[in-house]
Parts: C-alpha cells; structure tokens; sequence
C-alpha cells in the first residue's frame, strides 16, 4: 500500500515538474538564422507587411511590434535594416554612427550599449539571427571566438 502511494506521488511530481519545465523552456517558433548585411536591409520597414529586423552587438531582433518607432516614417526607422550597434550606444541618429564598429566608444557609451541591449532589445523583441559579421571574420573564415551555446536564444541543433 505504501509502495503504491509512493508510486503515484512519483507520476503526479513527475508530470507536475515536467509540465512547469515545459512552460519555462519552450523552443523558438524559428530557428535562428545568419543574415548578411545585404540580406538585412531588406527588413528596413519600407514593405508593408514586411517584418522589421534591426541588429545590435550582432543580434538581430525583429522589431515589428515597435512598428511606431521603428516603422516607415519612425522617428528610429534610421536604426532599422541594419547593424546600429554604435549608435545605439552614443543614443544617435547620425548616419556616420549606424554601424556595428564601436571603435572608440568611451566605457561610458558601451555600459550604456550593455544596458540597452539586455533591458530593451533582449527583454522586448524576438532574436530571430546573426549578423554573418558575429560569426565570421573579416576574410569569411569561422570566428573562433565565437560559441553558439553563449548566444541568446541559440541552441545547437538550429541551423542558419
């Protein structure tokens, strides 16, 4: 009798954890992709009906939901279809600041980079790629240093 009992709380902890680990971790809808600078630029909001995809430190998140910031005509549409790394860390507009180079930034502008990057981006938009420039190096060949198990949203059997 006590050997049956403890079988049935063993099925009931065991579905009840299961299900609460199936909640906590669930996949991505779509795998991760790499995306190229060109092929980025085709999400830069002018499509209607397009999704709208904007990188920072290499992640691409798409930021269709944002449609009134990021969007055709946006005040931010600047930042859109591209890699804008920098400016999102110098909080700019500027033409000449809409790449992924943060060559100079002071640790001030890349504290500022981090905290955007985790509270904003990560914490409201879907990672939906790579940019090709965070995963290989400048002649094409694999960047070593980078490990897809430390990349947000990634898992292994993703393909790109």
């Amino acid at each position: 009798m006590a050997t049956a009992r403890i079988c049935v709380l063993y099925v009931v902890l065991s579905t009840t954890l299961a299900e609460d680990f199936n909640l906590k971790h669930k996949p991505s809808t779509k795998p991760v992709r790499l995306f190229t600078e060109e092929e980025l630029t085709r999400y830069d909001g002018s499509e209607e009906g397009q999704p709208i995809y904007m990188a920072v430190k290499g992640v691409v998140f798409d930021v269709t939901k944002g449609k009134e910031f990021y969007g055709k005509d946006a005040p931010y549409n600047a930042l859109v279809g591209k890699d804008s790394t920098r400016a999102v860390a110098k909080m700019s507009l500027d033409p000449a600041d809409l790449t992924s180079d943060t060559t100079g930034l002071t640790e001030e502008q890349l504290e500022s980079l981090d905290s955007i990057f985790e509270g904003t981006y990560k914490a409201k938009y879907p990672i939906v790629g790579y940019t090709a420039s965070r995963i290989l190096t400048e002649d094409g060949s694999y960047n070593e240093a980078f490990k897809p198990e430390d990349q947000p949203h990634f898992q292994i059997k993703d393909e790109f």
